[in-house]
């Protein structure tokens, strides 16, 4: 399929802004609390550091997964420098950007993402993201051009530390590495109006033992299948289920197929027929979303409309999100969350002689 011209997409997109209603009628003022990890709006001064708590007595137990005779102590799951990995064989050899970061002050990317690339709610999941794509962002975020909408969503801050710490031959080889993967489905999509009670832990929604349940109201709650298995051991197979409200998903497929009427731009303008990906040429690639995290989808696309995420990439999407209400986008969401992503080619079988 060729790649749209970029003048025809920018000149569309711009005449439909201009048809657009105002900003305070479409969008809310404050980020949507569950896509950022928390469970109140920020607060209109920003809250004070919490004091250091007294540090965790070393558990020396040892832990494991299924499926692998490695084991791991927490301190050596969660080193910042050097995270265990469970799965050596699921990834090829990363870079030591990716298993040690550049110490002391830029953490090992598989600390958040995973070796495998599969990320977390709380952050971003990386396999398949096109490799200029990639370096881009990383750029983005030294120029300051990658914030957050919510002040207290810390690791955005610390991505753009880390980016200004890199070399670029230190970005390029996690985005050659990370980018020479597939991106597989690991998210479940299921509507409801009740789930689980939950807590927030470092930025990612996790149910309440016995907790009962709760109204999902407007709001996506994504959470671990195994909740232990993603907490305490950070398991790299383990996916997450997404509660979406009713309805949404059929509400979010015709926005994400059609534009809905002109409010905004058929998805896969940019982003490819199955939206796994696209190029659009003078702008460079568009990452696939398809089968990605609701959460940090949303982010996105609320950054990008209030305003905190800007340069020359993000001049596309600025007109795309311009009339969506934070509704719309949730919806936008939860039905790209549910759809399936092909798995990764497998080779013929042997023939016979």
């Amino acid at each position: 399929m060729p790649a749209p011209r970029p003048v025809l997409v920018v000149l569309g997109l711009a005449a439909m802004a201009a048809g657009g209603t105002d900003a305070a009628e479409t969008a809310a003022s404050t980020p949507p609390p569950w896509a950022y990890g928390f469970q109140t709006p920020p607060p209109s001064t920003p809250p004070e550091p919490a004091p250091a708590g007294p540090a965790a007595a070393p558990d020396p137990r040892r832990y494991g997964l299924p499926g692998t005779a490695r084991s791991f102590t927490r301190a050596e799951i969660t080193d910042i420098f050097n995270p265990a990995d469970f799965y050596p064989e699921d990834h090829p050899p990363p870079p030591p950007v990716v298993t040690h970061g550049k110490p002391p002050t830029v953490w090992a990317c598989a600390r958040c993402h995973y070796a495998n690339g599969k990320g977390r709610p709380e952050n971003a999941g990386l396999a398949g993201l096109p490799v200029d794509y990639f370096v881009a962002q990383l750029q983005a975020f030294r120029r300051g051009d990658r914030t957050s909408s919510d002040p207290r969503k810390a690791n955005t801050r610390m991505m753009t530390d880390y980016a200004r710490g890199l070399a670029d031959e230190e970005i390029q080889a996690a985005a050659d590495y990370y980018g020479a993967m597939r991106w597989t489905s690991w998210i479940r999509v299921v509507e409801c109006d009740r789930v689980p009670r939950t807590q927030v832990s470092a930025g990612m929604y996790l149910q309440i033992p016995d907790g009962g349940d709760e109204p999902l109201g407007d709001r996506i709650i994504e959470v671990p299948e195994e909740p232990e298995a993603v907490e305490i051991m950070r398991s790299p197979r383990v996916g997450f289920i997404a509660y979406v409200p009713v309805g949404s998903v059929r509400r979010g497929s015709e926005l994400v197929k059609t534009g809905a009427a002109g409010r905004t731009v058929a998805c896969a303008t940019c982003h490819g027929p199955d939206l796994n990906g696209g190029t659009i040429l003078g702008f460079g690639s568009a990452p696939g979303i398809a089968g990605r995290s609701p959460s940090y989808l949303m982010r996105q696309l609320y950054d990008i409309r209030s305003g905190h995420r800007t340069g020359l990439r993000v001049l596309l999407m600025q007109p795309v999100v311009a009339q969506l209400s934070v509704s719309d986008m949730r919806d936008i969401v939860a039905y790209l969350a549910s759809v399936p992503v092909p798995p990764p080619l497998t080779p013929p079988a042997p023939t016979a002689p």
